[in-house]
């Protein structure tokens, strides 16, 4: 009792054969859209201010470590922009420089406007904003 029926018996159309679109040449693919340039990330910016500052001052990173009761390693690190580091960190090696939080925040901040100038699209310049300073939340 085998029944010897081709897998076209078994399809039913949802279409009839007359309203079914013609074959189409095979199409390019869609190509993706272009990236948009990466937003700078905060730790990186904190990083360069810090780093900037420390060698306008002729100083080690090891000076201003020991200055700020930080690792060195970890100011290393927070200089590269490969730790986040904590608003405590950041205002020691604020002070070990002779800056306050507020002076190292203002720095990172005229760095992240710098920096956005140059890529209008989805930057700041897209918005009316008459807001045009950086807000912190404590």
């Amino acid at each position: 009792m085998s029944s010897h029926t081709s897998d076209e018996a078994r399809v039913i159309p949802l279409r009839p054969h007359a309203a079914r679109p013609a074959a189409r040449p095979a199409a390019r693919p869609p190509q993706p859209p272009a990236p948009l340039p990466r937003e700078p990330l905060w730790r990186d910016l904190v990083g360069d201010v810090l780093r900037r500052e420390r060698l306008a001052q002729e100083r080690t990173l090891k000076d201003v470590a020991e200055a700020a009761r930080i690792s060195m390693p970890y100011l290393s690190e927070v200089e590269r922009g490969r730790k986040e580091a904590s608003s405590e960190v950041l205002a020691a090696a604020a002070r070990a420089l002779g800056l306050n939080l507020g002076d190292l925040l203002t720095r990172v901040h005229g760095e992240l406007v710098r920096v956005t100038a140059r890529h209008p699209a989805g930057g700041r310049g897209a918005t009316s904003s008459r807001f045009d300073g950086l807000c912190l939340a404590a």
